[in-house]
Order: structure tokens, then sequence, then C-alpha cells
């Protein structure tokens, strides 16, 4: 199965558009880890499964409506902020992240691949004093902590369950029980058939 077909395998309603300004972030992704670390160097042979689709495992859990505001905190290289922005164009991201030379690389992308849509700065999470209706993250930190930071820069709305939407992997018992927020946890091999995807979640956390 070729890179798009793997994509389009599992979201079917993807435009052409959309599959070329992904496969221009996975190129542009693996043009600057020549230069910086931006992902793992192993996982580099693999950008589409273990990055762009896995970043892509948020859409499985929740739809962002049009005019929503999304933040990414601890972006790295854009992920898993700009496979979702380009899968939801008429929704706005912030991806945000404290190293500057990964800040530099997504905008470089962002203005590459012409994503409108998304913007990015180079803050703490702690200091970010915008509300955005979601959060979404890639495995940042312990959920406790990283939910002390950020739940007031969250609009509560429960009808649009907004929230935390963060990527984590493993046994997740012992985090979820220090951080006492209700959440819920989505198990992404029940989406994705790759192997790589057994240990992996999807984990949404109320404010």
């Amino acid at each position: 199965m070729s890179d798009a077909a793997l994509i389009q395998s599992y979201f079917p309603n993807i435009t052409s558009f959309q599959l070329k300004q992904l496969s221009q972030l996975e190129e542009g992704i693996r043009l600057w880890n020549e230069r910086i670390n931006v992902v793992s160097r192993q996982d580099v042979t693999n950008l589409w499964e273990k990055h762009i689709l896995h970043s892509l495992g948020i859409a499985k859990v929740i739809s962002f409506p049009s005019g929503s505001k999304i933040l990414d905190i601890g972006t790295g290289g854009g992920l898993p902020g700009l496979p979702l922005a380009i899968l939801f164009p008429e929704a706005h991201f912030h991806l945000v992240d404290s190293i500057g030379k990964k800040i530099t690389v997504v905008k470089e992308l962002i203005q590459n691949i012409n994503i409108k849509n998304a913007t990015a700065e180079q803050i703490r999470a702690e200091q970010i004093k915008d509300q955005f209706d979601f959060v979404v993250s890639r495995a940042v930190t312990r959920l406790t902590p990283f939910y002390s930071w950020i739940r007031n820069q969250i609009i509560s709305s429960p009808s649009l369950k907004t929230g935390i939407y963060a990527l984590k992997g493993g046994d997740l018992t012992e985090e979820l029980n220090d951080l006492k927020q209700h959440s819920e946890v989505y198990s992404l091999s029940d989406f994705f058939n790759e192997p790589f995807f057994e240990t992996k979640k999807v984990v949404y956390v109320a404010v």
C-alpha cells in the first residue's frame, strides 16, 4: 500500500489537495531532520505511519468544529498539529514549543505548504494567555502537571466535548489515577491495523 493509500484507507473523505499537503509535510520533516533532530532518527524511514497517521489518530475520536481553536503543546516538528490542521482546514491551530529551532522548522513548514489555518510560537505552556477550545499533544509529559499548566486556557463546553486530547502509550492506569479528572481512553488499535498502534492511545481529559 502506498503512503497516500494508507491515509486514504482510514480517511476516505480526504481530498487530493489534503493528501498533497500531507506529502509535502512528510518531505519537509524528512529534509529538516537531516539538519536538526525534529523526530527520532530511527523513525524517519516510517514517517507516514509513526508520525502522520499517529497524529491523525486524534481525528478518530474528535472532529474539530469549524471555527474552533486548537492548541498543540510541545509540537516539536509540528506534530500532531500540522497533520490535524491539514485535515481540519476550517479550524485554527496554534502550535507551541519551548525550543526555538523547532518552532523555526514549524513556521517554515506552515509557509512552504501554505497551511493557512496554523500559526506557531516559541513559548512555554504555563506562559500561554489565550484561550482555546481544545488542546492536543503527543506524550509531552505526565497528565497531572500538563493539566495544571493548561486547564485555565481551555474554554469549557461539554456539548462540544472540549478539553485535552493527548496521544499516549503503554499502561496509563497510575497516571490517570493521579490525575483525578474525568478522562476517557481510546485505543488506536481499534481504528488502525498496523502493529505500531497496539499500545497507542488517545486520552481525553475533560475540564
